[in-house]
């Protein structure tokens, strides 16, 4: 079934080559394609493009159908092109004339935007609160650790002291300016454009504001030839905020992986969470992090693949947008499972209480020796210059006790000003609107 056949045969290399993954990656889309389906439904009744016993009948055929896939999930049949098709040809065998007129005033182009954005809406909702967890663990950690030093490094060489609260709060912090990025990118996702058809508005008297309260929508996109040119710039808008989220966890990976090394010796992975090598036994590999490193940066590359699939295009609507979805949708599993593996390993992260006792750090503390002369009248310059003469005689023989004070120092982490700045940019999402909208249209399909 094709929403375009004409009776026309098509050409199945043709139809197997546009078709592309459709199939598979629409099964994401289906619950979303039936709650716009629903709130368009309710505004075709109320606009009196469909009789009132036409609206009840899909109203009530739609939450079924919604309830199912909860419970069994959801097929595109053989031969169907996607998943608009699909919900239609379910809503045609159950209801007659009556399925067939809910396409009424509306484009596979317009439904396809308001599922993804729909689909965008329920994943952030997910990244946030897998986010959520993940920063928590961190904040643990950093107030656990807070006393215990490390070494910093600038240039990959020993640079001066930091401490495992400090590092652990660092990730913490870095994923609050994540999460801010996110927030931006759910509120232009948050629009909706149904209404736009096939970008060029309908001829059809229809509500678009009723269907943007209906789905709990902030607003909409106004204009219909904009809602078009939004498909592939949402994507890739999404995509530089999940990217975002990546480049935090990269990084992190990246200092697991040298921290774990033998010759850093910062941390230790519990045996159960590495792997071993078929050949040297004592080999204990931190692939967890090797993984949420690649997969990081795989995803970090999607704002540029999106961009150079659709970067050319002319305004209006063309099907390499389709091969946004290939590399788009996938991405919040990806996401989501590096998050949940960095959040469950880094609890067990076990820490080195004694890393300072190697005499390879002495020279931590240099800047220390500095400022205790600059502390005592002795002009900063001249004080580096005796710290380095001594460096270099051999007589520099420094304290290893440090004092640091000031606001986002080791002695002065404020983690609780960070926390409270990651729950006030959670609060700005207000996932509770998104909530009570669909409940509402699930509950009777209609204000």
């Amino acid at each position: 079934m094709k929403l375009w056949e004409k009776g026309i045969e098509f050409n199945k290399q043709v139809e197997k080559f546009t078709v592309g993954k459709d199939r598979e990656l629409d099964v994401l889309l289906a619950p979303f394609d039936i709650l716009g389906s629903l709130a368009h439904a309710a505004m075709l009744e109320k606009a009196g493009l469909i009789s009132e016993a036409d609206g009840t009948a899909l109203t009530s055929a739609l939450v079924d159908l919604y309830h199912s896939i909860e419970k069994d999930g959801f097929v595109i049949e053989e031969g169907v092109e996607d998943v608009h098709s699909q919900v239609e040809l379910l809503l045609t065998r159950q209801l007659g004339e009556a399925g067939k007129r809910i396409h009424t005033a509306r484009s596979r182009n317009d439904q396809v935007l308001l599922d993804i954005k729909l689909y965008i809406r329920h994943e952030i909702r997910q990244i946030v609160e897998i986010t959520g967890k993940f920063f928590a663990t961190l904040q643990q950690k950093s107030e656990a650790v807070k006393t215990i030093l490390m070494p910093g490094y600038t240039h990959l060489q020993i640079a001066m002291p930091s401490s495992f609260g400090l590092w652990f709060g660092a990730y913490a912090e870095s994923l609050v300016d994540d999460m801010q990025l996110l927030l931006a990118a759910y509120r232009i996702a948050n629009q909706n454009p149904l209404g736009s058809a096939a970008g060029y508005g309908s001829s059809f008297p229809i509500n678009r504001q009723l269907t943007t309260d209906l789905l709990g929508f902030d607003s909409m996109n106004y204009n219909a030839v904009y809602a078009q040119m939004g498909r592939g710039k949402v994507e890739r808008i999404v995509a530089f905020a999940l990217a975002s989220v990546a480049s935090t966890l990269s990084k992190m990976a990246v200092d697991v992986c040298l921290y774990v090394n033998q010759n850093f010796g910062f941390f230790k992975i519990p045996d159960a969470y590495t792997t071993g090598s078929s050949i040297m036994p004592h080999k204990k590999n931190p692939d967890v992090f090797e993984l949420i490193r690649a997969k990081c940066n795989r995803i970090q590359s999607l704002p540029t693949e999106i961009a150079f699939i659709g970067n050319n295009l002319p305004s209006g609507y063309f099907r390499d947008m389709q091969i946004i979805k290939e590399v788009f949708l996938p991405a919040f599993d990806e996401l989501k499972n590096c998050l949940f593996m960095a959040d469950k390993v880094t609890k067990e992260l076990e820490v080195n209480k004694n890393i300072l006792d190697d005499e390879r750090y002495t020279y931590l503390f240099s800047v220390e020796e500095v400022n205790k002369l600059v502390a005592e009248g002795i002009p900063f310059r001249d004080a580096y210059k005796k710290i380095a003469e001594a460096i270099q005689n051999g007589s520099y023989n420094p304290s290893v006790k440090v004092a640091h004070t000031h606001e986002g120092s080791m002695g002065n982490l404020c983690n609780d000003k960070i926390a409270i700045r990651m729950e006030r940019v959670v609060e700005e999402f207000n996932f509770q609107k998104m909530d009570e909208a669909v409940n509402a249209l699930l509950k009777n399909g209609k204000k």
